[in-house]
């Protein structure tokens, strides 16, 4: 690149910063002159102002530093030393004309016309160093071009190579270019500003990256067998990938709009078409027009239900899930209708209470046919990327045998396999309000587009020759290609679903898979048995890592360790044995002649890894409140559904070695299911009392959940109990883990021992606090708490009466369920009392003296961090420190602020 090239693309008169260096280069020297124009006049007029000629020593050093540098640049770069010398040439005159105009205003403070001389001169010095730091960087730009240059030289050559020496010695050229310019990009990436350029740089590095060793291997195999049209199509894509990429790295360095991964940038259409409508619909009756409002909302309307048709009628929406759209769409449909006809009713007035209750029930609608949109997409997300490499498996092992034909007819159940994959990303973006991970999601969609007709020029070439290691090379390069582009794409999909609808569907789904392989083992059928019980390993598996990946998204604690205990439960106590099961099943139905199965034994393992699943979302759902949770995907609003081996009798798992509580009543065995087969009027009031208890429980959340429980075991103990009072009051319901008696009985132990433990460590922090009203009420909630860790242990005792009249069975329970929930509630706001009061006796009183003094405090109570982690480094402690000023400080402008004041030497005298 000869210089005239660079000095055709440098703009005097453009002083826009783009990378940080320049930027930071520049702060101190803005923040010394804006710091010297702005100071203002003394008080007495009289004497020279001392602070302004420090301040113009500062700044003449300043100016004196970057002619230095900029002379030195100019020595070290021949290339840009005439347009580098001129810069530093002005930078010295201007800084001349500065210190002097400085020097006269910083002796005669008050006079108005050397103040607008210095305004003036020091507008030109900021200007003339700005141009001589954006010069220097295009000494890096200069730098990247070069290195771009060689690179787009190596590709040139390696199009034409015709042998494998001239191949060789390409590739080694192009390796050594090509490193250097990544390691120039990667600079530069880190030095601009505008973020869309720097992902548009680390897309370009990543490509290019990736395709060397492709570019290897498929120009190796087109050296080696020319005659193969499908070798020239992997050679010609991989080159043009390579060579799009180097592009864009061009088009960044020189400030173009590349067609980069900017391009993917964008909402998803029907999320935001939803969005858009739901601010729409909220109108001003004084102000309604029915010519004009009601067919612009129709409008709308119909667009976003086209566009939920579109999902409903993909060949991957489930019947139900396809109802449940129409449904939610004819409901919108008839909300819209009844608002329009509330805002003519209204039109000219002030709303009304049916108004608002109109448009009320218009946002419910909407929300519900977005919840059910959403969980079509995890519908086909959980079914598209279950087994996504069993095509690429079939296709290469055909390629590896030989058999073409076998590869043609395998290559379309790929593509279709690679579309339905695209498909299903882009129907996932379209719900998603998440700019950055739809973004991502379409980038790698486009990804897996371009990549899937190559992995098949791949398996052809091996095809034809099944013996050539250049093609056996080049075929596991794009397999592994593939493979890690679809788990980008499958890591990308994950980051737009939200967990929460991921678990409710997947829950669902494991529930049917487990059906089908119990009546599949009923049928002696091995071939859906194993199918099925694949696709169930395959879930769960994949159930783990997204929680498992969620998880690290919080801070570590007590909820993230009971959520990846339970994973772990899953995948290394229950998935095992639900493969030995499957295992044993299989082989005794497919030997001759078929063999005896324990169905029980079967259910039994079958049952344990939906247990599990559930368990998982469970543990997810425990820090939600009321308000975050979507009544679609609580996790008992899924009780009611079919239970698993439900076309059999149920047999309760052989693990759990439960004993009949109810051995003279048949279709009772735990108090549990007792709970269930209450009367509907008593559940209902069983379900006023937890809702009343609820009420306790988001006031416990308020209190608690906002202090860290790391050093402080009152907050670990509080939580402790709360999460075991959970589990008693679903059992009442018939809900949650606790299935028996006993089970509730050793949950009341288990309460009262942590009671005991908060007892001793908040009479603790009694002992060191003085004599004041928190004392006494601390110790008021500590006997409370007692005597509620006592009600309890006795009424867990009680279990419901089951009676069977004339065939009929009677249960009441009643009594004994409402005295459970009503002493849990009282212990829960004991506990929230006793955490208050233990914060007020250890924070904000004076610790009395003791003998023995501890090392450390009983508590640190310190507020919990957000759960999410942040997206920048944390200070250090010293650093934060370190940023406080006192109040009666001046605060100082922003230095790059006040820098966008100053403009060219042509510009007017104002500032």
């Amino acid at each position: 690149m000869s210089t005239s090239d660079l000095t055709l693309k440098w703009n005097p008169k453009n002083l826009e910063i783009k990378t940080r260096t320049v930027e930071k280069t520049l702060e101190p020297l803005v923040m010394q002159v804006t710091t010297l124009v702005s100071s203002k006049s003394p008080q007495k007029k009289k004497g020279k102002s001392k602070r302004a000629h420090v301040l113009v020593a500062a700044v003449e050093r300043a100016t004196a530093n970057f002619v230095e540098r900029g002379e030195m640049i100019a020595m070290e770069n021949p290339d840009i030393k005439v347009e580098m010398l001129a810069a530093v040439e002005e930078v010295k005159n201007t800084g001349a004309i500065m210190s002097s105009a400085a020097r006269e205003f910083a002796n005669d403070p008050c006079s108005s016309v050397k103040r607008g001389n210095m305004v003036r001169a020091s507008r030109n010095l900021l200007s003339a160093v700005t141009r001589l730091l954006i010069l220097a960087d295009m000494i890096d730009v200069h730098l990247l071009l070069t290195k771009l240059r060689r690179v787009e030289d190596d590709l040139e050559y390696l199009k034409s190579v015709s042998s494998q020496a001239e191949l060789m010695d390409g590739m080694n050229r192009f390796g050594k270019s090509a490193a250097d310019l990544m390691i120039q990009a990667a600079k530069r990436q880190y030095e601009l500003k505008d973020p869309v350029q720097r992902d548009d740089l680390a897309a370009a590095r990543a490509v290019l990256k990736k395709h060397s060793m492709m570019l290897l291997t498929a120009s190796k195999a087109y050296v080696r067998h020319p005659e193969l049209a499908a070798a020239k199509a992997n050679r010609d894509y991989v080159l043009r990938q390579v060579c799009e990429a180097v592009n864009t790295i061009s088009d960044v360095a020189q400030g173009k709009n590349s067609a980069g991964i900017s391009t993917f940038e964008g909402n998803g259409e029907l999320a935001a078409a939803l969005d858009d409508f739901d601010d729409q619909i909220i109108i001003n009756p004084l102000f309604y027009e029915e010519s004009k409002f009601r067919p612009s909302l129709e409008e709308r309307l119909e667009s976003i239900i086209s566009g939920a048709a579109l999902m409903a009628d993909s060949s991957c929406t489930r019947d139900e899930r396809r109802e449940r759209i129409v449904a939610e769409c004819n409901a919108v449909r008839q909300a819209l209708q009844e608002l329009l006809n509330e805002y003519m009713d209204n039109a000219g007035n002030k709303p009304t209470q049916k108004l608002d209750s109109a448009i009320e029930t218009m946002c419910r609608k909407t929300r519900d046919l977005r919840r059910q949109l959403r969980k079509a997409v995890v519908d086909h997300v959980s079914d598209s990327f279950l087994e996504s490499g069993i095509p690429l498996i079939i296709l290469v092992e055909a390629a590896k045998a030989g058999k073409e034909k076998e590869v043609d007819e395998y290559s379309l159940v790929f593509t279709e396999h690679s579309n339905k994959l695209v498909e299903v990303a882009n129907l996932a973006c379209s719900m998603s309000a998440n700019e950055d991970g739809v973004k991502m999601v379409r980038y790698a969609a486009q990804q897996i587009q371009n990549l899937c007709p190559q992995v098949i020029n791949a398996a052809r070439i091996l095809a034809s020759r099944p013996r050539s290691k250049v093609a056996q090379e080049n075929m596991e390069v794009f397999k592994q290609a593939w493979e890690t582009q679809v788990r980008i794409l499958t890591d990308a999909v994950d980051d737009i679903v939200t967990v929460d609808d991921f678990l409710a569907v997947s829950e669902n789904h494991i529930l049917e898979d487990v059906n089908k392989c119990c009546l599949a083992l009923q049928e002696g059928d091995s071939e859906t048995l194993d199918r099925i019980a694949g696709a169930i390993r395959g879930r769960s598996s994949r159930i783990g890592d997204v929680v498992s990946a969620e998880m690290d998204n919080y801070e570590p604690g007590l909820y993230t360790e009971k959520v990846l205990e339970a994973v772990r439960v899953l995948k290394s106590d229950y998935i095992p044995g639900f493969t030995n099961q499957v295992g044993g099943a299989v082989n005794a139905l497919m030997s001759t002649p078929p063999g005896d199965v324990d169905e029980n034994e079967f259910i039994d393992a079958s049952r344990l890894v939906y247990d599990g699943v559930r368990e998982i979302r469970r543990a997810v759902l425990l820090n939600r409140g009321e308000e975050d949770i979507d009544s679609d995907t609580e996790w008992d609003d899924f009780d009611e559904t079919s239970e698993v081996g439900s076309n059999r009798p149920l047999v309760e798992s052989r693990q759990d070695n439960l004993i009949d509580e109810y051995p003279d009543i048949s279709g009772i065995t735990t108090a549990r299911e007792a709970m269930k087969k209450l009367p509907e009027e008593e559940r209902a009031k069983i379900q006023q009392q937890v809702e009343e208890f609820r009420t306790e429980q988001l006031k416990f959340d308020r209190e608690v959940s906002k202090w860290d429980d790391n050093g402080n075991d009152v907050i670990v103990l509080a939580k402790h109990m709360c999460m075991i009072m959970m589990e008693m009051t679903d059992f009442t319901r018939g809900k949650g883990p606790l299935k028996t008696t006993m089970d509730v009985i050793t949950a009341a132990k288990k309460i009262s021992e942590a009671g005991t433990k908060l007892d001793k460590l908040a009479r603790a922090i009694a002992d060191q606090c003085p004599e004041s009203t928190t004392k006494k009420d601390l110790l008021a909630y500590l006997q409370r708490i007692a005597l509620y860790c006592h009600q309890l242990n006795i009424t867990s005792k009680v279990k419901a009466d089951v009676q069977n009249v004339s065939g009929e069975l009677i249960v009441s329970g009643l009594d004994s369920a409402t005295s459970l929930i009503q002493a849990a509630k009282n212990l829960m706001n004991a506990v929230v009392l006793t955490v208050k009061a233990s914060y007020v006796a250890s924070t904000k009183y004076r610790k009395l003296e003791t003998k023995v003094v501890p090392d450390a405090p009983l508590v640190i109570w310190k507020m919990k961090a957000p759960e999410k982690k942040p997206l920048v480094r944390r200070e250090a402690p010293e650093e934060v420190r370190a940023k406080v000023r006192r109040g009666s400080q001046k605060r100082a402008n922003n230095p790059m602020k006040a820098l966008s004041e100053f403009t060219g030497p042509d510009s007017g005298d104002n500032l």
